[in-house]
C-alpha cells in the first residue's frame, strides 16, 4: 500500500487565519459601539444578545411613534369643539303662525321722489330728416303711453329722455329707448310702436360677414337674394315668420319675438351661404304652417 502525504500550504492557513481574524474584530468592534459586554468563548458578542438589542430598540421606537400619535389625536380632539344636535319637532313647526309684515306705504316712496333716469338715443345722419318729418308720431306715444320728457337734439343728433313725475312702469325708459333705436335703424313708426305695446319684442342685428365672407360681386349678389325681385324675398320671409327686416347695406335689422326672430334669421342664413330661394320658400311654408297651428 502506498500513501501519499500531502504537505499543508502555509500561506492558505495564515490567509484564513487573517479572515477569521477579521471578522472578529468587525464583531469586537461592533459591540464595543452598541455597548454589549463580550463573552470570552467566542471573542465578540453573542448572537441572543445582539437579537434581544435590537428588539429593544423596536419596541422603544413603536412606544415612542404611539405616544406622539396619542397625544396629536388628544390635540385633535381637544381643538374640535364640542357639537350640540338639536332635534326639532315637526309638529311644532306647523303650530306656529305665519310672519306678519305691515302694509307698504304708497306715500312713502312714490315713483317722482326715485333717482330721475335719462338716455341719450344717438341718431345717424341719414335719418334725421326722417325724424324731423316723423316728430310728432314719435314723441306722442312717449309723452302719453309711458310719461316720459323727450326733446330732439340736432346738434348733437340724438333724442334725450328721461322719466318725470307721471312716468308709472318702472322700465318705460327702457321701452321708450328701443322704440327709437328702432326707428333710428330704419323701421317706421307703425312698426315701432308695437315694441310699446307688446312685452315680448326683440331687436336684433347682424352682418353679412358675420356668416360668411364675402367681397364685390359675391357680397352684391348675396344682398339681392336677400331683397330679391322688388322686395319678394324679404316680404315672403316676414310674413311667414310674422317679423319685420331692414336690408341696410350689409347690416341686417330684425323686430319679433325671439323663436320669429331665430326662424328668420335662418332664412336669411341659407340664402347667404347660397341655397336658392325656391328652397327657402318651402321650408317656410312648413314653418308658417306651424306657426298657424300654434296660433289656433
Amino acid at each position: 500500500m502506498v500513501v501519499i502525504a500531502h504537505q499543508a500550504d502555509p500561506t492558505s492557513a495564515k490567509a484564513v487565519k487573517l479572515k477569521h481574524g477579521s471578522a472578529a474584530d468587525a464583531k469586537s468592534r461592533r459591540a464595543r459601539l452598541l455597548g454589549v459586554p463580550q463573552t470570552k468563548d467566542q471573542g465578540g458578542p453573542s448572537r441572543d444578545l445582539l437579537m434581544r438589542n435590537r428588539n429593544d430598540e423596536d419596541e422603544e421606537e413603536e412606544e415612542d411613534s404611539q405616544s406622539e400619535g396619542d397625544e396629536g389625536d388628544d390635540q385633535i380632539m381637544i381643538d374640535v369643539a364640542p357639537t350640540t344636535i338639536i332635534e326639532s319637532d315637526p309638529n311644532t313647526i306647523d303650530d306656529q303662525p305665519p310672519p306678519m309684515f305691515a302694509p307698504l306705504d304708497e306715500t312713502a316712496a312714490p315713483l317722482s321722489k326715485l333717482k330721475t333716469e335719462m338716455r341719450s338715443i344717438p341718431i345717424p345722419p341719414h335719418r334725421m330728416s326722417p325724424l324731423r318729418k316723423e316728430w310728432v308720431n314719435i314723441f306722442t306715444p312717449l309723452t302719453e303711453m309711458l310719461g316720459l320728457q323727450v326733446r330732439m337734439n340736432p346738434v348733437r343728433k340724438c333724442v334725450e329722455m328721461r322719466t318725470s313725475k307721471y312716468t308709472k312702469e318702472v322700465g318705460a325708459i327702457q321701452k321708450g329707448a328701443d322704440y327709437v333705436r328702432a326707428f333710428a335703424l330704419g323701421f317706421k313708426v307703425a312698426d315701432a310702436i308695437a315694441l310699446l305695446r307688446m312685452d315680448d319684442l326683440y331687436l336684433d342685428s347682424f352682418e353679412i360677414k358675420d356668416v360668411k365672407a364675402l367681397h364685390g360681386d359675391h357680397l352684391a349678389r348675396a344682398i339681392g337674394r336677400i331683397a330679391g325681385h322688388q322686395g319678394k324675398t324679404r316680404f315672403t320671409i316676414e310674413n311667414a315668420t310674422r317679423t319685420r327686416i331692414i336690408l341696410a347695406d350689409t347690416k341686417i335689422h330684425i323686430m319679433g319675438s325671439f323663436q320669429n326672430i331665430k326662424l328668420a334669421k335662418d332664412a336669411i342664413v341659407n340664402l347667404i351661404l347660397g341655397s336658392p330661394p325656391g328652397k327657402v320658400y318651402a321650408s317656410l311654408r312648413t314653418v308658417s304652417a306651424r306657426l298657424k297651428q300654434r296660433a289656433i
